[in-house]
């Protein structure tokens, strides 16, 4: 197993599911994990894990990835704790159900500004010290960045987006050392979809979908590439891959 040992490592949507995953796979690497999410307790109890399990520093960032100021804040309170940045995995996302006739105002400001704006608002930030560091930026995408998704198309819009401005950028910052991936999952049993009601978690039995570690395993490895760049890795499961294709 690729070792991340004292890398300084910042994980978006930290606070359940992938996030909370990706931070157990850096941390049991040797990595030390900064949690950003709005949940503070909820991050606060995840650090706690991290120390116990793997003797790693854990630091907590509440905040909302939509404010600039929080990437701001979050990338200075990394580099201030650990010494500098190396890994940063940018997760937080949102998506809400809907035809494009009847979505809101408010339901399509929510996925822009937490999918395409955290994204950026992270990324500009980031850069300079990965630039530094010759280190890793991973971004979750998803299976609907890629195809067609009739029942969801702004979600699907933004991660087309999300997806497109990760590759340019690793074209843009490659000279420079930094290695940009995209992970790519199909549906993971997480809290994904609890803003429309029954989230993934709970709509999807154990086995029947991916499973939030599953995809924790694929960003350890694109983010411990020494030298390389797993460009994008797209993680369905055998018996979905056909959905995608519908």
């Amino acid at each position: 197993m690729t070792t991340l040992d004292d890398a300084a490592v910042l994980v978006t949507g930290a606070s359940s599911g992938i996030g909370e995953a990706t931070a157990h796979a850096l941390a049991e690497r040797g990595a030390n994990v900064a949690l950003l999410a709005r949940r503070k307790e909820k991050l606060e109890s995840i650090a706690e894990a991290l120390r116990t399990e793997y003797d790693a520093q854990a630091l907590v960032v509440p905040g909302n990835i939509r404010d600039p100021a929080t990437a701001e804040a979050g990338i200075a309170a990394v580099v201030d704790a650990f010494g500098g940045l190396d890994v940063v995995v940018s997760n937080a996302g949102i998506g809400r159900g809907g035809d494009v006739e009847t979505m809101t105002d408010e339901e399509y400001a929510a996925m822009q500004e937490t999918n395409v704006d955290g994204t950026f608002f992270l990324t500009r930030e980031a850069l300079p010290h990965l630039k530094t560091s010759e280190g890793s930026l991973v971004v979750v995408g998803s299976f609907a960045g890629k195809f067609p998704r009739p029942f969801n198309p702004v979600y699907a819009a933004t991660k087309w987006w999300v997806r497109g401005f990760a590759h340019s950028v690793a074209a843009q910052v490659g000279d420079e050392g930094v290695a940009v991936s995209v992970v790519n999952p199909s549906e993971v049993r997480t809290e994904f979809g609890s803003e429309d009601g029954e989230p993934f978690e709970e709509r999807f039995q154990p086995g029947s979908v991916t499973e939030p570690e599953e995809v924790a395993e694929a960003i350890a490895f694109a983010a411990s590439r020494p030298g390389s760049t797993a460009q994008e890795i797209d993680l369905y499961r055998r018996d979905k891959y056909a959905d995608t294709m519908g």
